[in-house]
């Protein structure tokens, strides 16, 4: 369904999902609406979690398809396990990051299931063949109208063409949501928050509680810089070298939980780590959510480890040279620097959280807020 472009605060429902509520929301009666959603790395498993729940909770049937983009086990199978996770209906099992093989296969499937809507997260090849894939449905769109102003990123790219595919696109802020009017899109925008928000406020408790990756690692709380460095421009051998020389050079001992991807470069090219950077394998959601909320200083290059850092409190520094997640910056809780190794030691050594933090992106009931849109607007929905 498709209405012309206007901005609303969905209804929150009547629950909020709290801190430790890791159980499923009752369902009410079941109706005939039916969702697809499209899933293919690791955020994207976080982020349905609580969407999910929350669907259910309205009486939307949900059909959750894993495309495989992510196949390995440290970044697909154990989030679903430690997380208690429903197993996705259909696993595809491409082991793709191509955009039109997603798209050839997910179109199948969506013949097949013929769903009220083709509901995607994020910026990822998987979300984009989604959203090609959901031709002739209405899409909607999680996280629509972040921008980096960086068209070199595939997953800008991506953000762009996914919210110009959509009907409905759920904006985690005002910004987000004037982006989207100033690109004059056609799908109707609610700000609703972000569903990451939801994820964090669920799973970061239980993460603490359950988790023994710091005592593994002998690591303090506070004491260590957790590092990511995963996106496809920065794993480019003088980009990395770089990245990694700025991060040895960080008074505290970094802790750099390495994408398969990084980890082969690094073997491959000969790059040195400095013996101050411990290298370890993917962690699951819950040891990585121990490490990120508890660490002095979070270095990445992750869209979605910057808003986990502000909500977690801990500061951060993006080895990028742009964010789609403003509002961080101009918070004074987040500083750009991109591969620099200079900028990189001195935004680590200098990192602090301001004090009278804002809210940022939501109050954690962007899920209800998602839910309770798609259960009054799609087709199909009883008395």
């Amino acid at each position: 369904m498709r209405g012309a472009a206007g901005v609303s605060i969905a209804p929150a429902g009547s629950r909020r999902l709290r801190s430790h509520d890791a159980q499923p929301l009752p369902a009410v009666e079941a109706t005939l609406v039916k969702v697809l959603t499209v899933v293919g790395n690791r955020p994207q498993f976080i982020k349905s979690a609580p969407l999910s729940a929350a669907l259910r909770h309205e009486g939307i049937e949900e059909i959750v398809v894993h495309t495989g983009q992510h196949w390995d086990a440290s970044l697909s199978a154990v989030f679903f396990d430690e997380l208690s996770l429903r197993a996705p209906a259909i696993a595809l099992d491409l082991r793709t990051s191509e955009v039109a093989t997603i798209e050839q296969a997910l179109r199948a499937t969506v013949t097949q299931q013929r769903p009220d809507t083709v509901l995607v997260y994020g910026d990822t090849n998987s979300t984009l063949a989604g959203a090609g894939a959901g031709a002739g449905y209405p899409v909607a769109h999680v996280e629509a109208g972040l921008r980096s102003g960086d068209l070199t990123m595939p997953e800008e790219r991506n953000r762009i063409e996914v919210d110009r595919l959509s009907s409905f696109l759920f904006a985690p802020d005002e910004r987000s949501a004037a982006i989207l009017r100033g690109e004059e899109v056609t799908g109707e925008i609610h700000v609703v928050g972000d569903v990451m928000a939801d994820a964090v406020a669920r799973f970061a408790p239980l993460a603490r509680e359950r988790s023994g990756i710091l005592a593994a690692l002998g690591v303090e709380p506070g004491a260590f810089v957790l590092a990511t460095v995963h996106r496809e421009a920065n794993v480019q051998p003088e980009r990395l070298r770089r990245i990694v020389a700025g991060l040895g050079r960080s008074a505290h001992r970094v802790v750099l939980p390495a994408h398969p991807r990084t980890r082969n470069v690094l073997a491959a090219q000969g790059i040195e780590v400095p013996p101050s950077i411990t290298v370890i394998d993917p962690l699951g959601y819950l040891d990585f959510a121990a490490l990120a909320s508890q660490a002095a200083v979070i270095a990445t290059d992750s869209g979605g480890l910057q808003k986990e850092a502000y909500w977690y409190g801990v500061p951060c520094v993006t080895m990028r040279p742009s964010t789609e997640w403003v509002a961080t910056v101009e918070a004074g809780a987040n500083v750009l620097v991109d591969d620099d190794p200079d900028r990189i030691a001195t935004a680590i050594g200098d990192a602090r959280m301001p004090p009278g933090r804002p809210e940022l992106y939501g109050d954690g009931r962007a899920a209800e807020r998602i839910a309770a849109v798609l259960g009054e607007a799609l087709p199909g929905r009883r008395p």
